[in-house]
């Protein structure tokens, strides 16, 4: 391992030491809020400080008194709380010139340094030094979006899918993945931080993950140099709630609701009933104490969620003339629990020691009918039941050492993580033809590992600051899958044992920034090795071991120019890679439908993208404008690739490196204060989606070969929220969601619409809240998907659950 990391740690102090000389750079946001600026004076000849001597700020604009500090006996001085804008440091004390310096606050980092400022008993010819500082509201518009959850009433109670749901860029598919800009390649972070709760690089729990237990979302389409380079089209960050306040405090809360209001289609024939006002219930709770330099905290949230998971209605037709009809019903109970606590302790100004943890049970419950038609729907030919029983567990902890040097924001952290996730399966499958019903079975029980060890080093400077870093990964999943099959089996149990998955990464970045009154720029390199190994039973009937290895640099870079105070130009470059899970190569075939079989492939490989974004901002009074223009380039494009066995209708949907991909946009965002009561966002997302042609063989069960053409379609999403302020302060907010048509290789995705709406009103004096809701209220987000093959097509439209009417109350104390 020592061995393996020191072409990176080379290769790391090589560019620390390049850009420690280099043309200055700039920084992404590291907060919110005002900036801490510190300094030092001393005797210029000696070197020695200059203690007890008063340093003043004052507004360059008026010359008007800012804020005054002495220096200390190191002479040393801290001013805090800084707003953005132009100010002019005065130092004076008898015997020495005057010292005078232009300082400039602006939008990037919270801590700045102006080093060490040396008094000469003679008066000299002082160059100017420029100063800048971040003010998060601003640059969040640039690379990072900040949404607080309690403001998005529309879609409160429910889970962290659906209240991303009106969010400006999110996408959410018909199986309830996130995509930013078109492509459900994200990263989701829980305050920062990879687990196995919501997938690494992927996407896992968040259909039941409750919003209740989130603050606030922040969505990162630029991810810098410091984040893993996994996930190419970028962020999500959940922010978990927690109390700073001093004592006790807390609060609890409960929504309550229901969903399929009514049937939106009947069924075909000899299916069960659908399951209708299906209950929801989310109770919460949240305590924290502080006293000293200790806080505690602690949370606990429960979602209780039957629902129509899946109500999809195909028909599939063949070139030999076959065309076969079905319905595929899901209903699903969910049970969610959450706890997540932790303890902060500040030992010293200099020392911090923290730890937190989080564990989660989910109890999933689906029973469903799937029947198929030859032809008319009076010829039935098989009806597949199933029962499936699956508990998952996850257990995360979280250590966090933090050094804060002398000077404010120099701070080296060293952060321990441990995320074990268990899946344990249970399938039972009734197969019922013509001629006899056979039973069949299979479990699955998987063990995720994940240990992480970061180091990260902030060094603040007189126009920026040097990130330094380096973190180490080791993931280990092994998984056994049995099949039991009955009397004349579809299952292939040859397909059943073994597989284990090691994942190792040791990786390490650098970041310099910079920025001055009119120029910024942010450079930035991640350097990552993977050893990927993939261990198969040696008896499986089509898969063998495999694995990849690489060792890849992973460039970052901004540029921004601001031609006035309120206005911003910044182009954005980097390069990312999106590694395949473990749940894209398991080898083991899914039989949620008999006749439409998923299945990994061992031999997919990452895929590697490029990314530009031009972006604009402009502010005023009342509102504000972001526009940007964005290229991504995908190179090994990931993708399921559906083919047909020979000689019979079975459809298996495979993973598959599916060559080059582009998408190419345009995102707008207005956000504009009418009056007092009305505030209106837009968010307009239009791109267009190209994949160029490929050909791929799929190997499970049997070598087949899929040739596709090259394909391009325009699509996107257009999104309007409304908050309103009725009389008797209730507060109103209506979320209306337009998603166009959309590509993926061997088919499309059809329109889709959604209208969302939220009433809220404080009571018992501001400690109390009710809140009303419904999403979906005219019932019309219904799944259309057309999938075309090399001789088949198929035809689909999911009425899934997504009308939800709830009712919730808080109360803080």
């Amino acid at each position: 391992m020592r061995r393996r990391c020191a072409p990176i740690l080379a290769l790391v102090l090589l560019l620390a030491i390049a850009l420690a000389g280099a043309t200055p750079a700039s920084a992404r946001a590291q907060g919110s809020g005002t900036v801490t600026l510190s300094g030092r004076v001393t005797d210029a000849p000696s070197g020695a400080p200059i203690p007890y001597l008063t340093v003043e700020l004052r507004r360059l604009r008026d010359t008007s008194f800012a804020a005054g500090r002495l220096t200390d006996s190191a002479g040393a001085f801290i001013f805090t709380n800084l707003a953005k804008g132009e100010y002019q440091l005065d130092v004076r004390r008898i015997g020495y010139a005057p010292l005078r310096r232009a300082v400039f606050v602006g939008e990037l980092s919270r801590f700045l340094d102006l080093g060490v400022l040396k008094m000469d008993p003679v008066a000299p010819a002082l160059d100017k030094v420029t100063v800048t500082a971040s003010r998060e509201e601003v640059a969040n518009a640039m690379d990072r979006k900040s949404y607080t959850l309690a403001d998005n009433i529309a879609q409160s109670g429910g889970s962290v899918v659906q209240a991303m749901a009106s969010l400006p860029g999110v996408t959410v598919t018909q199986d309830g993945k996130l995509q930013l800009r078109g492509s459900d390649k994200v990263a989701v972070l829980i305050d920062g931080k990879q687990s196995a709760l919501t997938g690494v690089a992927s996407q896992t729990g968040l259909e039941n993950l409750p919003a209740s237990a989130i603050a606030r979302i922040e969505i990162i389409t630029n991810p810098g140099a410091k984040f893993d380079a996994n996930a190419s089209a970028g962020i999500i960050n959940l922010v978990l709630k927690q109390e700073t306040q001093d004592g006790f405090n807390g609060s609890v809360g409960f929504t309550g609701g229901a969903g399929s209001l009514w049937s939106r289609r009947d069924n075909l024939p000899d299916v069960r009933a659908q399951r209708l006002f299906t209950p929801k219930l989310n109770p919460s709770v949240a305590l924290n104490y502080r006293r000293g330099g200790t806080n505690s905290f602690v949370r606990a949230d429960w979602l209780y969620s039957p629902t129509m998971n899946k109500n999809e209605f195909a028909t599939r037709t063949y070139t030999d003339g076959t065309t076969i009809t079905q319905q595929l019903l899901r209903n699903r109970r969910t049970d969610y629990a959450t706890l997540n606590g932790g303890v902060d302790h500040t030992f010293d100004a200099r020392n911090t020691l923290s730890f937190s943890g989080l564990l989660n049970r989910e109890k999933i419950l689906d029973d469903g009918d799937n029947p198929y038609f030859a032809g008319a729907q009076n010829t039935r030919y098989r009806l597949w039941q199933f029962l499936e029983d699956e508990v998952k567990y996850t257990a995360f902890a979280s250590t966090v050492y933090t050094h804060r040097f002398l000077q404010p924001g120099h701070t080296f952290t060293v952060t321990g993580n441990y995320s074990f996730h268990r899946e344990d399966e249970r399938y039972f499958f009734t197969n019922t033809l013509p001629s006899f019903t056979g039973k069949d079975a299979f479990k699955l029980l998987s063990d995720e590992h994940i240990g992480d060890l970061n180091v990260d080093y902030v060094r603040p400077l007189a126009q920026g600051r040097l990130e330094l870093g380096f973190k180490g990964r080791y993931r280990s999943i092994p998984v056994n899958m049995q099949f039991f099959p009955g009397q004349q089996s579809p299952i292939d149990s040859g397909a059943g044992g073994a597989a284990t998955y090691r994942e190792k990464i040791p990786a390490a970045y650098a970041t310099y920034v910079f920025e001055g009154p009119t120029i910024e720029l942010e450079s930035g390199l991640r350097v990552e090795q993977v050893l990927l190994d993939y261990d198969v039973n040696p008896n499986h009937n089509t898969y063998r071991s495999d694995g990849y290895r690489y060792f890849q640099p992973f460039p970052t870079m901004r540029l921004a120019w601001k031609p006035a105070a309120n206005q911003k130009l910044s182009l954005f470059f980097n390069r990312r890679v999106d590694r395949p899970n473990e749940v894209d190569i398991r080898i083991f075939p899914k039989y949620d439908e008999p006749e439409l079989i998923k299945v990994g492939n061992p031999a997919l490989r990452p895929q590697f993208t490029t990314s530009v974004d031009l972006g604009y901002r402009t502010t005023w009074s009342r509102g504000s404008l972001y526009a940007a223009g964005y290229r991504r380039i995908v190179d090994a494009t990931i993708t399921r690739i559906a083919t047909q066995a020979p000689g019979s209708p079975i459809l298996y949907n495979v993973f598959q490196n599916a060559g080059r991909s582009w998408i190419t946009g345009s995102e707008l965002v207005w956000q504009q204060t009418v009056s007092r009561s009305l505030t209106l966002s837009t968010n307009a997302n239009i791109y267009r989606t190209t994949i160029g042609a490929f050909s791929v063989l799929n190997r499970y069960p049997v070598p087949v070969t899929y040739t596709a053409d090259k394909e391009s379609l325009i699509s996107g999403n257009f999104k309007v929220n409304a908050n309103v302020l009725l009389p008797g302060r209730v507060d109103a907010r209506v979320s209306s969601i337009y998603l166009a048509p959309d590509l993926f290789p061997q088919g499309r995705i059809g329109a889709r619409y959604a209208l969302d709406v939220g009433l809220r009103k404080g009571v018992q004096q501001g400690r109390g809240e009710v809140v009303v809701n419904a999403t979906d209220l005219l019932n019309t987000n219904q799944v259309r998907r057309t999938l075309n093959g090399t001789d088949f097509r198929y035809v689909s439209t999911d009425y899934l659950e997504t009308q939800v009417v709830r009712v919730g109350y808080t109360r803080k104390f």
